[in-house]
């Protein structure tokens, strides 16, 4: 899928809930398990943030925060989000395959359910993610397991988008994993991820070298 038709199929989906948010405005709570390891003053990028949840809880946990999503759609929800949380966030309008990714910037990088790219776009997505981060600096990332298609409580329809713990230790085996856990468990967020879901999550620090 290219990028005009992700655009077009992310800003439908997130209009057609009109007002509302389409996973709410409470940030993951995978990534609120992870506030004993974020501090203020830390930079963060938020990717494929969506309508803000999360770069505007990271905001006001005091990280200087800079959020990136395709969807304009999203964008127009996450600033007024923003605005009325009076958090500082600075959110950009890119695709995450042709975005100019920066090198080495941030303290933190935030991936929380980017599934929607195939192994080979991913392979260079999970690139573009390492080189973002700072030396010691830390990946937050939360996905879905194929155990999900038996759910289907939200995220992709195809198995090879999903994420097993065996394919992010390979992945991720030039990083020092802090934390790699399958588990099955009732989220809520907004009306599109919703019930009894199969995740994993994946914390791990970008080696000093």
């Amino acid at each position: 899928m290219g990028a005009i038709d992700q655009e077009q199929v992310w800003s439908a989906r997130y209009a057609g809930v009109g007002e509302d948010y389409l996973f709410g405005t409470v940030p993951n709570a995978f990534l609120q398990d992870q506030a004993v390891r974020l501090t203020p003053r830390l930079s963060a990028l938020s990717v494929a943030d969506g309508e803000g949840r999360n770069s505007v809880w990271l905001a006001e946990e005091g990280l200087t925060v800079t959020a990136v999503e395709i969807s304009p759609v999203a964008l127009h929800k996450a600033r007024r989000l923003a605005e009325s949380r009076r958090a500082e966030v600075s959110f950009i309008q890119a695709d995450l395959m042709q975005w100019d990714w920066p090198m080495a910037a941030y303290d933190v990088v935030v991936a929380i359910f980017i599934q929607f790219v195939g192994p080979a776009e991913r392979a260079i997505l999970f690139s573009r993610l390492k080189q973002a981060l700072k030396p010691g600096g830390l990946l937050l990332m939360q996905g879905y397991t194929p155990k999900q298609l038996e759910y289907g409580t939200g995220g992709p329809s195809v198995v090879e988008n999903l994420y097993t713990e065996a394919l992010l230790r390979e992945s991720f085996k030039d990083f020092e994993i802090l934390e790699l856990r399958s588990h099955e468990t009732v989220i809520e967020e907004g009306c599109a991820h919703r019930g009894m879901s199969a995740l994993i999550d994946l914390v791990a620090r970008k080696l000093l070298r």
